[in-house]
């Protein structure tokens, strides 16, 4: 299985999310994607086999993914602080990849029912489901 890991701006999201899926995915392909630099480096530290940058690496590997994981504002244009592209929210959302999406406050859109949680119980639960599918 190949896992798309997306983040933006400093990457501690999509690192946390990485080091996770390590341990609960051992077979699968972590990809890093990130919106900068930073960000993909972060990931990649955390222990992705492989890690692209920008616009067009998430487009090309939104393609190519089983799954893709990152904060909700993936799917949003212009999130991030302007750091997630039309182009990049559209890749994401139309993939046939499933989603796992993790809340978060920052980007002006609120998930009514979603249950107030740290980030870290949001990593831990998006990474057991994800294990979830392997078996």
């Amino acid at each position: 299985m190949r896992i798309m890991i997306m983040d933006g701006q400093g990457g501690g999201v999509g690192r946390s999310l990485v080091e996770a899926l390590a341990q609960a995915c051992p077979q699968a392909e972590l990809v890093a994607v990130g919106t900068n630099a930073m960000a993909t480096a972060n990931m990649m530290k955390g222990g992705a086999v492989n890690g692209a940058t920008g616009e067009n690496a998430v487009v090309y590997n939104s393609g190519r993914a089983d799954v893709i994981v990152g904060p909700m504002g993936i799917v949003m244009a212009n999130a991030m602080l302007g750091e997630i592209t039309p182009r990049m929210a559209e890749a994401v959302s139309s993939s046939e990849a499933s989603l796992f999406l993790i809340p978060m406050n920052r980007y002006h859109a609120t998930i009514v029912g979603v249950e107030s949680k740290k980030l870290t119980e949001y990593i831990k639960e998006a990474a057991a489901r994800i294990a979830g599918l392997q078996g």
